[in-house]
């Protein structure tokens, strides 16, 4: 548990002064960064399943993915047909690449790991872009994109200790038998108070909206569905019958085990936060 601290906290303070010193570009290296290595070692999963997906291209072409929303701003270069090209880069490949016994599995694994890691943790980085007649400062939008990523990942880290020191009953012991109901509970108790922590504090550079209460009510579905991610995460795991996703980061794991809380939180937090 103690190791597992000390590395929560050490990428707290990476996550924390890369935005500080880098701000919004510091913010769009990082989460791109972050993409890549989580697809790579997704690719490595699907390999235990079985599965024989492109990684090298796959994991290049999901970087553009992840940057699109930045290269279309800064370039004004149209990416919307990225995901559409690579598939036909793909499905070309594979026709003299894989045997017929995993052609299917090829494509289909490498298009899911674009779209479920790529394309959702994009909306990081849309968070962190201006929009045309933008009210929002840059420093608002670094600390809405920070606003999401503490909201899910105290939701883990809550669970984590809650589920430690009280945990009971099981909540899906067949995906994940650590996982308790009590930890569930602590963990959106974490991110609904982490939520509305930030927003008092961010007040001024935030949108007015933004309040307290409304901080904490929109942390509540961004709790839960980092719990889902992580469920899902465990699901593909077991498939590959692979304990960690990479054994990088002490106590936790690889990337995909840091960011797989992240992954359905991204679209998520977008959405409510651009309705403010």
């Amino acid at each position: 548990m103690g190791k597992r601290i000390s590395s929560s906290t050490l990428l707290w303070c990476i996550v924390v002064a890369t935005m500080w010193w880098g701000r919004n570009n510091g913010a769009i290296i990082l989460g791109t960064l972050v993409s890549m290595l989580t697809l790579k070692e997704f690719y490595r999963l699907m390999h235990g399943c079985g599965y024989t997906p492109f990684d090298n291209l796959g994991t290049l072409v999901g970087g553009i993915v992840t940057l699109a929303p930045w290269i279309e701003l800064r370039y004004h270069v149209p990416t919307h047909l990225i995901l559409a090209l690579a598939t036909v880069v793909f499905a070309a490949r594979l026709l003299g690449e894989r045997t017929p016994e995993n052609r299917v599995e090829s494509l289909a694994s490498t298009l899911f790991g674009l779209i479920y890691v790529s394309l959702l943790l994009q909306y990081y980085i849309r968070l962190v872009l201006p929009l045309p007649g933008d009210t929002i400062s840059p420093n608002g939008r670094l600390l809405m994109c920070l606003w999401v990523i503490a909201a899910s990942k105290f939701a883990d880290m809550g669970g984590y200790l809650t589920g430690f020191a009280i945990g009971r009953h099981k909540m899906s012991p067949q995906i994940s038998p650590k996982k308790t109901w009590e930890g569930a509970v602590g963990g959106v108790v974490a991110s609904v108070a982490i939520g509305a922590a930030l927003a008092w504090y961010g007040r001024g550079i935030l949108p007015a909206r933004m309040t307290p209460l409304i901080g904490g009510a929109m942390a509540l579905p961004i709790a839960i569905l980092s719990i889902v991610g992580d469920l899902v995460e465990s699901v593909i795991k077991r498939r590959a019958n692979i304990k960690d996703s990479a054994a990088i980061i002490p106590s936790m794991g690889g990337f995909f085990d840091m960011s797989d809380s992240l992954i359905l939180t991204a679209p998520v937090g977008y959405f409510l936060l651009s309705r403010l």
